[in-house]
């Protein structure tokens, strides 16, 4: 275990692109910073999962992949590169607050001691939600599918999606282009997407399969994935052979480590004030991981909560230091 001598003013906990934008912010403050990341390399979800997944709703972002975002999110971190100090593959263990109001973090790695630290965790651990009905698990990665890392895997194949919300519409919709058809079933004749996504929907190629429910999923050597399918409220049943089905259900998150923290949770997300601090002074949080009156569960929502942070323990740190009153330029 290594020791960290070295005080930050502030360590933040979290690689997506919530907590890249909040530690370029506060580099932009002068702030002494460190990012810990537990994953092997940054950009959190987006990165891991997303990578091929057109964004559309980060301001000034024209709509372009997930993998894009991140890019430009490290190109933007990077200006900073000798300023500030980047772990990743280190998960935080343990925090405790000392009696000169300072923080200690052990890690998987190493201990190290902070002035204050910004939680930019997202939904913590998550797992997709798996299909309802049994079906062999062999066909994992195969021919059924949670995740894209590459849309060409569903080049020129007839497609299936299981789903309503806004992650099985997007990849219906970015799918549709590649693909030899794209089917999306839903058990309601409605979804829970954004209204202009949903509109594009309704507009283009993609046959919707609604209100079906999943049934069973056969194997078929020479026909391909069988997929027998029930009408809602009904005795009805049809069958749909596709090349591969990819299953948007969402996903369940796990936040224990907060809990181990022993920071003030409800339903399991980090309570935060109008300043993105908690009731533990000096421990902030941002972005997904955080809930307070209001909260949407954005990624550009939680770009807008970092200066919010960063501005307010900024001051806290230095009250000398004058808040900036708009945006400035780096040079």
């Amino acid at each position: 275990m290594e020791f960290d001598e070295h005080l930050y003013d502030l360590t933040v906990i979290g690689g997506g692109p919530v907590g890249m934008f909040a530690t370029f912010y506060a580099s932009m403050r002068n702030l002494d910073t460190q990012l810990i990341e537990s994953l092997p390399e940054l950009g959190g979800q987006v990165a891991a999962l997303y990578p091929e997944k057109v964004i559309h709703d980060v301001a000034g972002f024209v709509p372009a992949k997930g993998a894009e975002l991140i890019s430009n999110l490290k190109q933007q971190l990077f200006e900073f590169k000798d300023k500030l100090v980047i772990r990743c593959d280190e998960e935080v263990l343990e925090l405790e607050k000392q009696p000169d109001e300072t923080f200690v973090l052990k890690t998987s790695k190493r201990i190290t001691h902070t002035r204050s630290v910004l939680v930019a965790i997202g939904s913590g651990a998550f797992a997709p939600r798996p299909l309802a009905v049994g079906y062999d698990h062999d066909l994992d990665n195969q021919k059924v599918f949670y995740f894209v890392k590459q849309v060409a895997d569903f080049a020129n194949k007839e497609i299936a999606i299981a789903g309503g919300g806004d992650a099985a519409i997007d990849w219906a919709l970015t799918l549709e282009p590649v693909a030899k058809r794209v089917h999306l079933i839903h058990r309601r004749n409605k979804f829970r997407g954004l209204e202009a996504s949903v509109d594009r929907l309704k507009a283009s190629s993609v046959d919707l399969v609604t209100p079906y429910n999943i049934k069973q999923v056969i194997d078929g050597p020479d026909t391909g994935l069988n997929l027998n399918l029930q009408l809602a409220k009904s005795e009805e049943v049809r069958t749909l052979t596709v090349d591969s089905l990819l299953v948007n259900y969402g996903f369940t998150s796990d936040n224990h480590i907060l809990k181990e923290w022993g920071l003030p949770l409800e339903r399991r997300s980090l309570v935060v004030d109008e300043n993105m601090e908690t009731a533990i002074s000096g421990i902030y949080g941002i972005g997904d991981a955080v809930t307070y009156p209001g909260k949407v569960k954005l990624i550009s929502a939680g770009f807008g909560e970092a200066p919010t942070a960063i501005n307010h323990l900024a001051e806290a740190l230095y009250p000398e230091r004058k808040q900036p009153l708009h945006s400035t330029s780096i040079a």
